[in-house]
């Protein structure tokens, strides 16, 4: 009887250890799992924040989103349509082997011949043909300029998998960055081990591990964080929550400028919403200063660009549209929408997620719309069903967020050209211009930056008049993290580097 009940004490200390918290792995808190950690297929910005601790890229972007080396130490362009790149040595994948030329052609090769089915191939179109003629060296041939490439190599858009990489990597993805694949549990977890033999020092990390624990329910993550069986969370509550959570002595708020663009999107195939001056009324109309104040806590900052002030290409020399209700209404008279009995100039309706904090967003834009005689209707749907309708033109506004994408003025292309109408691109308002049509193509043609920069401010200028979109903030980088974490710095693109960096203090 001794026996046995030493034996159910011990098994008792050995369930209670086992429940314990790892001291060496640093949890955080995520909203929804990654979809795919292959870096040539997973688009959603967790599969892309994850993979860029896995995988290394040609090109590392800084904090102004200029271009710098990383696994190419230099490159050149000896024409417009050559690419060469020069390669660093002694870089390994996470297994031992090699990182070679090889490698980087196979990544972008399995993507562009259907080894892969991948959404990203169509970013690597122009490219003809990529040569391996040594270990070293990686040299791209394009069937036409295509000044973007550049930025396509670079971390955040591909990252570098070995040769012989099939459709089923990312059951066990090997990279050479400086965390590696430990395990993945759909819908629960991603487990990353640092990488003790990482080829840059510098990003070297500190912490033995990371978890990536998925709770999509915002308050039971806020309870997490207070519990301390989450230590951070990145931009994930709402300004409420985040008030609540300074108030927690465990725990710190750090708050810095970031690149997530929220905006309001026109329908311009719609018969009201066609007319420039109704737009400019919509605009004038919203406060937005009375939003960023009383609903978003000073969290978000105004916008009047889709591209974030931290970009080379950003010009800040465009229209505004300040809350100014009598310039909306004198807009509305010239547009032939004069007030009926009940004071209403014309109906519009907007479609919002079922999410709490965009549907209240809506209702204030509501309330500010109606002040000039516009009554709108809000219609909140299911995500998916809300995300199908916007990319298939059924709706007359809708309001969304661009998260990394704006990060690169070849955005343009996507969300403004003509050729780029729904299901080919982004452009789900039907903008059509043929000067700016021009100018994107110059854009992405010229490789000189300060050239390129010229062309996207006039882009910029003609968007601001013609108002395809309302900007409306950019959002800050909000980190909830534990006192026990120290030397946390987060990028403005939001990007979860600061891993590579951070402490854990046992």
């Amino acid at each position: 009887m001794a026996r046995l009940a030493a034996l159910f004490l011990s098994l008792l200390l050995f369930a209670s250890c086992a429940h314990r918290p790892d001291p060496a792995t640093v949890v955080m808190a995520i909203e929804n799992s990654p979809t795919n950690l292959d870096p040539r297929i997973g688009t959603d910005a967790q599969s892309e924040r994850i993979a860029m601790l896995l995988f290394d890229s040609l090109l590392r972007r800084d904090e102004h989103f200029n271009l710098q080396p990383s696994l190419a130490v230099s490159w050149e362009i000896p024409d417009p349509l050559t690419y060469i790149f020069h390669l660093r040595a002694g870089v390994r994948f996470h297994d031992g082997r090699p990182l070679t030329a090889r490698d980087v052609k196979w990544t972008i090769d399995s993507m562009r011949d259907g080894t892969v089915r991948s959404t990203r191939s169509a970013t690597y179109q122009w490219v003809s043909r990529i040569d391996a003629p040594d270990d070293a060296t990686v040299i791209f041939h394009l069937s036409q300029p295509f000044a973007a490439l550049l930025w396509n190599l670079s971390d955040g858009a591909i990252g570098v998998i070995p040769y012989g990489s099939g459709p089923d990597f990312s059951r066990d993805p090997i990279g050479s960055g400086p965390f590696r694949f430990q395990s993945l549990q759909q819908d629960k977890e991603v487990v990353l081990v640092r990488n003790p033999d990482y080829w840059d020092a510098t990003r070297r990390p500190r912490i033995e591990r990371v978890r990536f624990a998925v709770i999509p329910d915002a308050t039971t993550r806020a309870l997490e964080m207070r519990k301390g069986s989450a230590h951070l969370a990145l931009t994930a509550f709402s300004p409420d929550v985040i008030a609540t959570l300074r108030d927690q002595p465990s725990l710190a708020i750090q708050q810095s400028p970031g690149t997530i663009y929220g905006y309001l999107a026109f329908n311009l195939r719609d018969p009201v919403l066609s007319d420039v001056r109704v737009r400019r009324a919509v605009a004038y109309a919203l406060d937005r200063s009375a939003i960023i104040q009383y609903l978003w806590r000073d969290e978000v900052h105004p916008a009047n660009s889709i591209l974030p002030p931290q970009s080379w290409a950003f010009s800040g020399d465009v229209t505004r549209y300040d809350h100014d209700p009598a310039r909306a209404i004198r807009l509305l008279d010239e547009a032939g929408y004069r007030p009926g009995t009940d004071g209403i100039r014309l109906h519009l309706t907007i479609k919002t997620s079922t999410e709490e904090f965009p549907r209240l967003i809506a209702a204030v834009f509501q309330q500010q719309l109606r002040q000039v005689g516009i009554e709108l209707t809000i219609r909140s749907l299911e995500f998916g069903t809300f995300f199908s309708d916007i990319t298939n033109g059924a709706f007359q506004l809708y309001s969304l967020r661009w998260i990394g994408a704006n990060q690169d003025p070849d955005i343009f292309e996507y969300v403004f050209d003509s050729a780029s109408f729904p299901p080919r691109r982004a452009n789900r308002g039907f903008y059509s211009n043929p000067q700016v049509d021009s100018l994107i193509a110059q854009g992405r043609s010229t490789l000189d930056q300060r050239q390129r920069a010229a062309v996207y401010a006039q882009i910029q200028r003609i968007v601001a008049q013609e108002l395809p979109y309302v900007s409306l903030w950019y959002f800050d980088n909000v980190l909830v993290y534990n006192r026990r974490l120290n030397n946390l710095h987060v990028a403005p693109s939001g990007d979860y580097g600061f891993l590579t960096t951070m402490e854990l203090v046992k």
